[in-house]
């Protein structure tokens, strides 16, 4: 009996010890283009909450400069500075794919290895060069683009119905802006939602991954109202209901 006892007492610990584990265990994100407007905004509003960023972008001094900026405003924010791709998606749980679309399939070329089973998130609008119009068919979109390239990836569209301002400022005239989410995958975008509740967003998860191309196109119309009422880029959606 005595052994016995013991035996359970060990595996309670064992337990315990895995428990808390996984619960000090913090999600490591990888934002692609973190010196960007986009980029910047989204690591700013995620340094708030409990996890590893990994800033990667091209030019060092840069990206010295976002994590010393973030550092003064968090100074408990775990984050590191990497200027290659594949390594930072490489000790990534969730990539943050903050680029144009046209950037997008170099950056794949770089990451398709290491993302396998990954959250790849795609924020691109695919516009074009006069902002009237989307380069991508209205049978596919973006992100679904995206998935193609990273058929091992779970693909999930987020954050691209905001502007970088709206990070600063996720309440708008009063009301939080909603953010919207889509993809194939149920549990990452419940994963995902959490980020955009973290960045001080209101998430709502809008359906499967071919819904990015009504998000794509609702970006659009927002640029260009935006770009005719003077909005300063200052601007989101919001759906009021009873």
């Amino acid at each position: 009996m005595p052994k016995r006892n013991g035996a359970w007492r060990h595996a309670i610990v064992v337990l315990h010890y895995q428990f808390e584990t996984k619960m000090n265990t913090k999600q490591a994100i990888a934002i692609i283009g973190a010196t960007g407007n986009m980029g910047a905004a989204i690591a700013r509003s995620l340094a708030k909450g409990n996890y590893r960023l990994l800033l990667k972008g091209n030019d060092k001094n840069a990206l010295d400069a976002l994590s010393a900026d973030i550092k003064k405003e968090h100074p408990l924010a775990d984050l590191e500075a990497i200027t290659c791709s594949a390594e930072a998606s490489w000790e990534a749980d969730i990539i943050i794919l903050a680029v144009p679309f046209q950037a997008e399939k170099e950056i794949v070329e770089k990451i398709r290895e290491v993302a396998n089973q990954k959250i790849v998130i795609s924020i691109a609008n695919p516009l074009n060069e006069t902002f009237d119009g989307l380069i991508t068919s209205p049978l596919t979109s973006a992100a679904e683009e995206l998935q193609n390239l990273l058929p091992n990836a779970k693909v999930v569209k987020a954050f691209n119905t905001t502007f970088a301002a709206d990070f600063a400022t996720p309440v708008i005239d009063g009301k939080q802006a909603d953010a919207f989410i889509a993809g194939n995958d149920e549990d990452a975008m419940e994963t995902v939602k959490e980020l955009v509740s973290t960045a001080g967003f209101n998430p709502i998860i809008a359906g499967d991954l071919s819904t990015s191309r009504t998000l794509e196109a609702m970006q659009l119309l927002l640029i260009r109202l935006g770009m005719k009422y003077n909005y300063n880029w200052l601007a989101g959606w919001k759906i009021l209901h009873h």
